[in-house]
Formats: structure tokens, sequence, C-alpha cells
């Protein structure tokens, strides 16, 4: 099958039978579509079987295959053009990046759960990249804290080269995850750099130990010390800490 054209009868060889209840019939038929695009049966850039074919072949509504279709392109899965055949898209981070924006909703307390996801997540991720590195990805890493050195003191470009610095190390780790959950993290994380440089100067000296922080997990990703990464990327968020005292309010927390 091409991504150009589709056989008339292709739903009725793309997706497997089965009894399907009244009450689940939108939640699988979403099943059945989402099955054949994890089994490869619909690729990235194939068109969907339209959707009477869709509705015939599980024996359901062309308003219930409607629905299916448009919930599969909220969650980034197929994409939809008005009078165009919807398509199969390639995954990718956009659908959680929204998630996340509308979680955090720019709200201090969520930004604040942010930086502590990052910090739960980020030093096993870098872990995983020590012992999984390649001499590509080390490339690309050290391309990266390049463009970091050169633009030290222009906060704008110096965040968007730290954005990508921790996204590749997130390629680095070979986890596809861990790659989509940084990716999908980064509108959320340049909101939080901007409110805590607009709350502090920083001199030549700590945008020095700023950078050292960087090269230190850089330096144990290309060793392949994945202890001493992981090390290293907790004390790249020490700053971090202090940080969320002196920005975010204090927050109640649940007890047990």
């Amino acid at each position: 099958m091409t991504a150009s054209s589709a056989p008339a009868d292709l739903a009725d060889s793309l997706f497997d039978g089965g009894e399907i209840t009244p009450t689940r019939l939108g939640q699988v038929v979403i099943e059945k579509l989402t099955d054949a695009i994890l089994a490869g049966r619909l690729k990235p850039g194939d068109p969907l079987p339209s959707e009477g074919r869709i509705a015939m072949a599980f024996g359901v509504s062309k308003q219930i295959a409607r629905e299916a279709i448009r919930d599969l392109a909220a969650l980034g899965v197929v994409q939809i053009q008005q009078g165009k055949v919807a398509r199969v898209r390639s995954l990718d981070a956009e659908p959680l990046g929204r998630f996340f924006r509308f979680a955090v909703r720019g709200s201090r307390e969520g930004l604040a759960e942010a930086v502590e996801m990052r910090q739960v997540l980020e030093p096993p991720i870098a872990r995983l990249a020590a012992l999984r590195r390649s001499e590509a990805g080390l490339a690309a890493l050290r391309a990266v804290l390049a463009r970091m050195r050169a633009a030290v003191t222009d906060i704008p470009v110096w965040m968007e080269a730290d954005l990508d610095f921790h996204e590749t190390i997130a390629e680095l780790s070979g986890n596809r995850l861990l790659r989509l959950q940084m990716r999908g993290m980064r509108p959320v994380v340049r909101e939080n750099m901007v409110l805590f440089n607009a709350h502090r100067s920083r001199d030549a000296a700590e945008h020095r130990a700023t950078l050292d922080r960087h090269e230190a997990v850089v330096e144990a990703i290309a060793a392949g010390d994945g202890e001493g990464a992981f090390a290293a990327m907790v004390h790249h968020f020490d700053p971090a800490n202090a940080a969320i005292h002196k920005v975010f309010p204090e927050r109640k927390r649940e007890t047990g």
C-alpha cells in the first residue's frame, strides 16, 4: 500500500473481527485503528480508509467512525485536513507538549512541579545516555555544548541551546518514550527558564559555574560513566532548588 492510494476494501483486511459492545463502540474503533498502526499495517503517510469503510468494517455508524478519527487526530496519531483524506502521522511530541502546557497552565505551582519532574527524570536519562552513547550522538552533544559556550552571556540564545542540550541527552538514551517526554516538556521548561532568569542577574563567575555543570555531564557521558553522569545531572539541578524557593511560594504538601 502506498501513501497516495488505498484499495476500496482496505478496511476489511486491516482490522480483525470481534464483537463490539455498544457502550464501547468508539473506544474499540480507536483501539482497532491504533492496533493496525502499531502493527505496521498502516504506516506514517498512509491514508486511512474512509469513514464509510471503517463504519462498515466494524458495523458502526459513520458518526462513530468520524469521532474515532477525530480522537486519534487529537492524540496526534492521524492528521486531518479539510477536504483531504485523513493520514497516519509520524509519532511526535506535539500532543504531549499541549498536554503539559494545559496541565501547568503557566501557574507557579505547575512550573515548580515541572522542575521537580525534571529532577526525577533527567539523572536516569543521563545514566542511560552514558551507557548507550554513540560517536555520532556525542558529536551532536558536544556541538550543542559549543553553542552554549559561545552564547554564555546571550540569555535567549543560551536558553534554546540549553533546551537542545537536554533533548540531545534524551536522544542518546536510546529510549523513544523518554525522548518524546523531553520534547513534550520543552515549552514548559522554556517558560521556567524565562522565569528564573527574570529573577536573577548572573555574573561571569556564575556563568562559568553553570557551563561547568553542563560540561561535567558531557564528560561523564563521553566516558561511559553511568553513575557519574547521574551524579553530574543531579548536581546540575542544584541551583534550580534555590531558584524554586526564591521564585515560587511555599506550596502545601499532602500528608498521608
